[in-house]
């Protein structure tokens, strides 16, 4: 048994918020045991696994703008590979397997091949991110030993499941809403908004096993596919858990 889990959702780059909200949590003394994270969630999850501190993953983060951790992929199987988010990853690790990561971590992924949703915890740990977090048609699915993964969070955005059983305390970090919107403006917002519906119905029944949800709702309307908004979405995550009354 793990005294706290930490699940982390996918939502783009509303994964500032996680970073904001485990920052938060730190200094009220919480820190995980074990976590688990789709898309956003795994790269940040797995950075924190890795010993990184929240406002040094920001920095990292930010340094380029989001579509220069992206490489144009002509149209192959997506419309761009996440190259260029694996070099800076590559350097950022400190180790090369999930396995040997300070604190236990798992990445959900979806199995194109077999339709269904995996929860990975071995296997070398820049393959596995990358395979989560390569949303379905703008980025090319990740290839693992023959297998093509691509975002965990087409079936499972909010991954509970492979910590059931194995922690006193449970806490969820979910960034994604679903609200009234009246128009769409371009590709982008149309492919959020997709990715809104599909995310928003295939957490629900995940939340009510979380002991804790920290779930800001005003991240809703915050941009997926763009890091300008970066500090205020950090901010969003870190000020809304400061003030929850959260006792262990």
């Amino acid at each position: 048994m793990y005294k706290t889990g930490l699940v982390l959702s996918g939502g783009g780059s509303r994964g500032f918020a996680h970073l904001g909200a485990v920052k938060a949590l730190n200094e009220k003394g919480i820190f995980p045991d074990i976590i688990s994270g789709t898309s956003a969630g795994a790269i940040v999850g797995s950075l924190i696994a890795d010993g990184h501190k929240p406002d040094d993953i920001f920095s990292l983060m930010t340094s380029k703008s989001f579509f220069a951790y992206t490489k144009f992929n002509f149209f192959k199987k997506g419309l761009f590979n996440l190259k260029n988010l694996q070099k800076i990853l590559k350097k950022t690790y400190t180790v090369e397997n999930t396995e040997d990561l300070k604190i236990p971590f798992y990445a959900c992924v979806v199995n194109l091949n077999e339709g269904k949703a995996e929860y990975l915890n071995r296997g070398n740990i820049l393959d596995i991110v990358t395979a989560s977090a390569s949303v379905p048609f703008l980025f090319k699915p990740a290839e693992i030993n023959g297998v093509s993964y691509t975002d965990g969070g087409l079936i499972d955005n909010l991954p509970v499941k492979p910590l059931l059983g194995k922690c006193e305390k449970i806490i969820c970090v979910n960034l994604i809403h679903l609200k009234y919107k009246k128009q769409f403006r371009n590709t982008k917002q149309v492919l959020g908004r997709i990715f809104d519906i599909l995310t928003y119905h295939n957490r629900k029944t995940d939340i009510s096993n979380c002991d804790i949800l920290i779930e800001p709702p005003s991240l809703y309307g915050l941009p997926y596919f763009s890091n300008k908004k970066a500090k205020e979405t950090f901010d969003i995550g870190y000020n809304y858990t400061k003030k929850l009354n959260i006792t262990f």
